[in-house]
């Protein structure tokens, strides 16, 4: 169930960066996005939301919970966290939490100019209950800009998605550097739970040295107007694929 957090991340090739300029476009805090996350059928829910934090930076929050059988089987409460400038959406932290089944989680990444320090720990139990097993504090030097899971997933939306386009960024994730590089394919109409969408197809191309390998092909589609919604995002997996499909939104 890891998955549910991994369909946000864009990991791959190339290290030509830094001649991409910053976005032209700035987000409203108040947008939010529901998903369900789909298996088949419906296994959970995800939220995408903006809030304010001073002038002229965001924070972008990420939400996975699974429902149902699932719930109780192999609980799942995951939560994303950066903030970043709003013109640019150039990230100064993150944070992750992840709760799934026993496996419990905390990880927050400090970005300085210059330098990204990461301190990871795992537990054995869930909250204020859980005995710290084991913690990890290091830095990476970086060069240039860097993105986050998460500010990656929205300054993308920022940019020109003309079928043909092909960019690339790098992004940090605890002590490791990745390039990323993302493909911009085709124009598709296709229709969710939130309606029927004319979208972009976008296809981030994944490396073996990411926060997940490239087991499949990760598609993405987003809603070829000034809105730039993900409406869909479909991943395979070791066995089928996972989709996230939204249900409704709020700008």
């Amino acid at each position: 169930m890891r998955n549910l957090l991994k369909i946000l991340w864009f990991v791959s090739s190339l290290w030509a960066y830094d001649t991409i300029p910053d976005s032209q476009f700035a987000f409203e805090a108040g947008e939010s996005l529901e998903y369900d996350i789909t298996y088949g059928f419906t296994v959970g829910k995800a939220v995408l939301a903006l809030a304010k934090n001073g002038k002229d930076s965001l924070i972008l929050k990420g939400y996975a919970r699974n429902n149902g059988f699932f719930k109780a089987v192999y609980p799942v409460r995951d939560t994303l966290e950066t903030r970043v400038s709003k013109n640019g959406m150039w990230p100064s932290s993150f944070k992750k939490i992840l709760n799934e089944g026993g496996w419990h989680s905390r990880t927050y990444i400090d970005i300085q100019k210059g330098a990204a320090r990461l301190s990871d720990s795992v537990f054995t139990g869930f909250g204020n209950k859980g005995k710290l097993k084991r913690f990890k504090d290091t830095s990476v030097t970086l060069v240039g800009q860097h993105h986050t899971i998460m500010s990656a997933f929205y300054y993308f939306r920022t940019l020109d998605l003309t079928p043909g386009k092909e960019y690339v960024f790098k992004a940090v994730s605890g002590k490791k550097v990745y390039p990323l590089k993302v493909l911009v394919h085709r124009k598709e109409t296709i229709e969710v739970p939130a309606g029927k969408f004319d979208c972009v197809v976008i296809e981030p191309i994944t490396g073996d040295d990411g926060i997940f390998k490239a087991k499949g092909k990760l598609t993405i589609w987003i809603t070829d107007d000034d809105r730039r919604l993900p409406v869909l995002v479909e991943t395979k997996i070791a066995v089928g694929s996972i989709g996230v499909e939204l249900t409704k939104w709020k700008q």
